[in-house]
């Protein structure tokens, strides 16, 4: 291991003999192979996750089979919407854009609090650019083709309701204390997951348009973290003060035994995200195997309930599964954040 000598600028005893001051021996900071990492996952899913925005608009929009499945699950949430929309419209009704722009403030007062001015800049990028991106996607770059196969209607995928949820909850994990992280995650996929069945129960949405908009928010989350672990790494157990120039001495062992507690909470967290998000998929897959292979109109209410359930249970499973990403990666460029 490397190591550095730091002079150590301590008072000096009246009562003895005057030494010099001894130098003291310390690591040098860690190499940047965790920023490496970082950067690396941080791009990856960035890369998958507007590759999935990309099939997920493929398959539901613009081709015949999906357009009918993904309008099933649409016209499936008409039963039980009165009772169910008294519990969706509170929700829907709190994302706005003055709502986001509170959040994301109160996002950046809590990086800045931390003294992270860069982790800032890095929310504000992912929550303006996730809603920029959803309103450009659904009304520039896709269309919805006529192909027969459900009446006619415009684009609408990505949601902006769901993209909006989504991003405010991703820049919370940024931002909160990585004790807290996990919990973080936990909440922002309840919420999201919330929004997005409520866009359904409301008849905003299709299920199609939901996944998108949570992937559109996982795919800036992972540039955040790619540029959060090309940042500057904080230095070794033992490095000097760059405000008073003295030299902060901690407990190697102590500090090993926090990152085990976190690294372990970060576990459960994601285990906790990852097992919903499993036990989502199973109905997710059932409803969209039976609207697939189902011949001819998705009209009966057995056929559209199934088609309900499954792109409701879908949107669960997407946004779990978003969020044990987001913690996972964020988790690698923890060592600069």
């Amino acid at each position: 291991m490397p190591f550095r000598t730091v002079a150590y600028r301590g008072p000096v005893s009246t009562t003895g003999p005057v030494t010099a001051p001894l130098p003291v021996v310390v690591p040098a900071p860690a190499p940047k192979r965790v920023s490496r990492l970082g950067v690396a996952l941080g791009i990856t899913t960035a890369v998958l996750a507007t590759l999935g925005v990309w099939l997920t608009w493929r398959v539901f929009v613009a081709s015949a089979a999906g357009q009918r499945v993904d309008q099933a699950a649409f016209e499936g949430a008409e039963y039980g919407r009165n009772r169910l929309w008294q519990v969706a419209e509170p929700v829907l009704e709190v994302v706005s854009i003055p709502y986001v722009a509170v959040v994301l403030v109160a996002a950046v007062i809590i990086a800045v609090v931390r003294r992270r001015g860069g982790l800032a800049l890095q929310v504000a990028l992912l929550v303006a650019g996730a809603n920029i991106t959803t309103q450009v996607l659904k009304n520039v770059v896709f269309d919805r083709p006529d192909l027969d196969a459900t009446p006619v209607f415009a684009n609408a995928l990505p949601s902006g309701h769901t993209t909006a949820a989504a991003s405010v909850s991703a820049a919370l994990v940024f931002v909160v204390p990585p004790r807290a992280r996990p919990w973080a995650a936990v909440l922002g996929a309840v919420y999201t997951s919330a929004t997005g069945i409520s866009t359904l129960v409301g008849g905003w949405h299709r299920p199609g348009d939901v996944v998108a908009g949570v992937l559109v928010v996982l795919a800036w989350s992972g540039l955040a973290c790619a540029l959060a672990s090309a940042s500057r790494p904080r230095g070794g157990p033992d490095t000097p003060s760059t405000a008073t120039g003295q030299l902060v001495l901690t407990d190697p062992a102590r500090t090993s035994r926090s990152g085990r507690r976190r690294a372990s909470m970060v576990g459960v967290g994601g285990g906790l995200l990852l097992l919903a998000a499993a036990a989502a998929a199973v109905p997710a897959a059932y409803g969209m195997y039976a609207s697939w292979t189902t011949a001819g109109d998705l009209d009966s209410r057995a056929e559209l309930l199934v088609a309900y359930a499954g792109g409701a249970s879908g949107v669960v499973a997407m946004s779990c599964l978003t969020f044990a990403v987001l913690l996972a990666v964020r988790q690698a460029a923890g060592r600069v954040g």
